[in-house]
C-alpha cells in the first residue's frame, strides 16, 4: 500500500510534467493526497484527467462569479480548484454559487474542502443533484461512496452553510445540568490546598 506521502509526491512531480507550474502542481498533489484519505479514487481521476488533457481544450476561469457557465469546453477543475481557493473570500460572501460544465468533478472537490477550512463555513455541494457536506477538510458525508463519481459533471452549486448547533436550547441545558453533579463544592481546606495559596512565603 503506497503512502499518502508517496501518494502527495508522486501526484505533484506528474502534475508538473503535465504542463502545470510547481505551485500549481504542489496543491494538486495535496488535493489527491486528500481524495485517497476520504476513500476517494484521486489517482484514477488525475490518470484520466491527464490522459485527456492535451486532446481536449478545457477552459481555465480567472475570477469566479455567482453563476459561472464554459462556453465550449468544460472547465478544468485544477484550474477552478485553485482559483476557487484564492478567491473564498470573496466567493464566501455570495452565498452560494454555481458551475455549468466541470471536467473531473471528483478532482476540483479537496480544493472545496480546504475551502470549507480556510472560512470555518460547512459546505453542501451539489453534483448533478447528488450531495456532499464538506466539514472543515476533516471529512465528507456523500452517498457517492456507493456510486461512480462522473467523468463530467452538467452542474455543480456550492451552498456556503451557517454555523449553528445540532441541538436545541432544552437539550443542552438538560445536559450542562447534570454536568453539574461533577462540580466540587469550594471548602476552605480546597483553598489553603490549591496551587500558590499556601502561607508559607519561600521566596
Amino acid at each position: 500500500m503506497k503512502s499518502l506521502s508517496e501518494i502527495e509526491t508522486t501526484s505533484k512531480r506528474a502534475s508538473r510534467a503535465a504542463g502545470f507550474s510547481w505551485g500549481m502542481a504542489e496543491e494538486v498533489g495535496k488535493s489527491v493526497r486528500l481524495l485517497e484519505l476520504f476513500g476517494f479514487p484521486g489517482i484514477k481521476n488525475l490518470n484520466q484527467y491527464y490522459k485527456k488533457k492535451d486532446k481536449n481544450n478545457f477552459e481555465t476561469i480567472k475570477f469566479i462569479k455567482k453563476k459561472n457557465v464554459s462556453t465550449k469546453f468544460s472547465f478544468c477543475p485544477i484550474n477552478l480548484g485553485v482559483n476557487f481557493l484564492d478567491q473564498i473570500r470573496i466567493i464566501e460572501k455570495y452565498k452560494k454559487c454555481s458551475f455549468k460544465g466541470t471536467a473531473y468533478p471528483l478532482l476540483l472537490l479537496p480544493f472545496l474542502c480546504r475551502a470549507s477550512e480556510i472560512i470555518g463555513k460547512k459546505l453542501l455541494v451539489k453534483v448533478d443533484g447528488n450531495k456532499l457536506l464538506l466539514n472543515f477538510n476533516l471529512n465528507i458525508f456523500s452517498n457517492f461512496f456507493e456510486k461512480k463519481f462522473p467523468l463530467k459533471a452538467k452542474h455543480i452549486e456550492v451552498i456556503f452553510l451557517d454555523n449553528k448547533d445540532n441541538f436545541n436550547d432544552l437539550d443542552w441545558k438538560n445536559l450542562y445540568n447534570l454536568s453539574e453533579d461533577t462540580f466540587v463544592e469550594e471548602r476552605d481546606s480546597l483553598k489553603q490546598g490549591a496551587a500558590g495559596a499556601g502561607l508559607t512565603d519561600n521566596d
